[in-house]
């Protein structure tokens, strides 16, 4: 099995882009890693969907608050992971 390391950190980096986006940043997209919102959260359920061991730091469901409160217009369907 390949090492993940690499995939937890940039799990990590993308996390505190996110928190930065919308405290500080002032939800300029130029404080995301992607530089684009929606790429920034597709990257990160991929890199958790592909991860062995889930960490104990991030959730789908705090991806999920994430993609609401940066991406959708509408309700998030917390189950579902995705916005109506």
């Amino acid at each position: 099995m390949a090492d993940s390391t690499f995939d937890y950190q940039l799990l990590g980096r993308l996390q505190q882009d996110c928190k930065h986006y919308l405290d500080l940043g002032a939800r300029n997209k130029k404080y995301l890693w992607a530089q684009d919102e929606a790429e920034q959260i597709q990257t990160m359920k991929a890199l958790y969907a592909a991860l062995p061991e889930k960490p104990e730091w991030i959730t789908l469901a705090e991806i999920a608050k994430y993609e609401a409160a940066m991406v959708c217009s509408g309700p998030l369907q917390p189950t579902m992971g995705f916005c109506l």
